[in-house]
């Protein structure tokens, strides 16, 4: 397990971080090692340098995960630019408002993605390069600057509206990624499967983490979990993050129990675990530890379970993590047992990127018996805190249910609806009612079948308030670029 290092560096330090005949990507292209690391980010960092662009300006990248773009983060950085990665599954009219909102005067993409644009979508003032052209034989070394500077800016999934921009410094990705690699224990003979975009915080953190602990991170593009069980078995895979949609996804694949049993590390974030797949992921993974986590790209990470208590608390949300303070606030303002999360300290974001109006709206002055001043992220979630300090999410405030009269949270409804196995995804909201004020609808996957067994077990179950009134079901729910379900979208299609 790493050490603890409080002090921010430069994020591109972390290409030196494993041992240099250490394999630190094994990918399509082969593998590299550190000290090839070392020199393939110095290598791009130089040709990404030679465009002349001012120390600052943005770099975008729209990409699978090719060699590049795992390259990227630290080399865009190293060149004083600001790396901004786009999901290579958003469409031409995000990707167009990303490179307009942040000012890209430079685009990293492949050919065959620019035939998707139409034209006007890349700005007049942004070049556009191929991966290919980033290759070069001059170096360019390490950068030497200011830990808070902006290193990044990622873009959220827009699932709300128009994607915005969170800020990130070099210290901000450096310590999320020392943070993580240290409290999951991570260590240099460990094999880390990237599934996750790389344009989300959490997919990111999987390559700065695993590079932090000098272990080796294998990048994948999938279609379907059984690619992902095939790459477990190919690359000796240790450790696995996901969402609640993928894991959802994996249990219902076929594992070889020899593939599993190579799984010793299991992390999620992005939504939380339900009783029934913390129970299908313990059973299936029975050598993993699982570690349950809470986020939000504003301030990176906030908690994590540890494995240990997860069969106790499989509800809970754990303590923060690392470099990070969670306090829990009521209304008026002061410490409660249940009010809003707010983070505070050095994982703190800078903000969204031009807009200061979002930007007040989030990151307001932290509480005054906060040990960390300063601004703190006011994450809109409402959380409750045991007796052993243990956090349990809640609902966020904007999706709470009102109805007659009962504040109802979304996440209770939903994992007592699949908690009998009818269906194993649920997504529940309000929808207006005259006489309730809100009625409880719920969207499941499935044929509906099953919906008056689920009825019977839920008035078993629930107090009659929290009854749902109406069931629609779907063969499957849509997910969003990040994986996670898209809410707001069902909620906007349906109501």
């Amino acid at each position: 397990m790493i050490a603890l290092d409080p002090t921010p560096h430069l994020i591109d330090g972390l290409s030196r971080r494993g041992a240099p005949d250490s394999v630190a990507v094994h990918d399509r292209a082969g593998t590299l090692t550190f000290a090839a690391l070392e020199t393939a980010v110095g290598g791009m960092a130089h040709a990404l340098a030679a465009h002349g662009l001012a120390a600052g300006e943005r770099v975008a990248s729209w990409l699978p995960k090719t060699r590049a773009a795992c390259l990227l983060p630290l080399a865009g950085p190293r060149a004083g630019l600001v790396h901004v990665p786009i999901n290579p599954a958003l469409k031409r009219a995000q990707v167009a408002h990303i490179l307009s909102d942040s000012g890209a005067r430079l685009l990293v993409t492949q050919r065959a993605r620019l035939a998707a644009l139409a034209p006007g979508d890349v700005p007049p003032d942004c070049r556009v390069v191929t991966e290919e052209e980033l290759a070069g034989s001059d170096l360019l070394p390490p950068a030497q600057g200011d830990p808070q500077a902006l290193a990044a800016i990622l873009y959220t999934s827009g699932s709300t509206g128009r994607p915005k921009g969170v800020m990130l410094s070099h210290a901000n990705l450096w310590l999320g990624a020392i943070s993580v690699a240290h409290y999951l224990k991570i260590v240099p003979e460990d094999r880390v499967l990237g599934v996750l975009p790389l344009s989300f915080d959490y997919g990111q953190n999987q390559l700065l983490s695993t590079w932090a602990a000098g272990a080796t991170v294998v990048p994948l593009d999938y279609l379907t979990a059984r690619d992902v069980v095939k790459a477990v078995e190919r690359f000796a895979i240790t450790t696995l993050a996901g969402v609640p949609p993928l894991w959802v996804q994996l249990l219902e694949a076929e594992w070889p129990a020899e593939t599993a049993s190579k799984l010793r590390r299991l992390t999620n974030s992005g939504g939380a675990l339900t009783r029934p797949l913390v129970q299908g992921l313990r059973a299936r993974f029975p050598g993993a530890d699982l570690y349950p986590m809470y986020g939000l790209t504003e301030a990176f990470r906030s908690t994590y379970l540890d494995p240990a208590l997860v069969e106790a608390h499989p509800d809970s949300i754990g303590r923060a993590i690392p470099f990070a303070e969670i306090l829990v606030v009521g209304a008026d303002g002061q410490r409660a047992a249940q009010g809003e999360l707010v983070h505070a300290g050095p994982l703190v974001a800078q903000g969204y990127w031009r807009d200061p109006e979002r930007t007040a709206l989030r990151f307001r002055p932290a509480p005054a018996f906060a040990e960390h001043q300063g601004l703190a992220v006011w994450s809109g979630d409402t959380v409750a805190e045991d007796a052993d300090g243990l956090l349990r999410f809640v609902g966020r405030d904007d999706e709470m249910i009102k109805s007659s009269g009962n504040r109802i949270s979304p996440t209770e409804i939903e994992e007592a609806v699949v908690a009998g196995g009818e269906t194993s995804e649920a997504v529940a909201f309000g929808i207006p009612d005259p006489r309730l004020g809100q009625a409880i609808l719920v969207v499941a996957r499935g044929d509906g079948s099953r919906e008056e067994a689920l009825r019977a077990r839920l008035r078993r179950d629930l107090p009659s308030f929290q009854q749902p009134a109406r069931y629609v079901w779907r063969e499957s729910l849509p997910r969003n670029a990040n994986g996670k379900l898209d809410r707001s979208g069902l909620k906007t299609e349906i109501v």
